[in-house]
């Protein structure tokens, strides 16, 4: 498919391209699609939609994340060099509350 080219476009020009008598094998070289996609541009004047994906599953850490955030929040107290989690240019108690709202502290 050229770019810029929609699939839609794509479709119209493969069925152009069949009724004035090219082969399916001569559209797949030419346009550099499989013999799926001509099949399909052949069978219906409009591509499918997009199917959405299942919905996302949970995250494996979430059975752990009140410990992580306690052991943060722990380790706001704790002296510099035995902290987990370093944020230098905010005082302590700004990151308590940037850690209670659920925001992610980074190094």
């Amino acid at each position: 498919m050229p770019p810029g080219q929609s699939k839609a476009e794509l479709y119209a020009a493969l069925r152009r391209d069949s009724r004035d008598g090219m082969s399916n094998r001569a559209l797949q070289c030419k346009y550099g699609v499989t013999w799926s996609t001509v099949n399909k541009a052949l069978t219906s004047a409009w591509p499918q939609p997009r199917t959405t994906t299942a919905s996302a599953r949970p995250s494996k850490l979430d059975p752990f994340t009140l410990l992580i955030d306690e052991t943060l929040l722990i380790d706001l107290d704790a002296t510099r060099k035995q902290r987990h989690t370093v944020t230098p240019d905010l005082p302590p108690t700004d990151r308590r509350v940037l850690l209670v709202r659920g925001v992610a502290l980074t190094t």
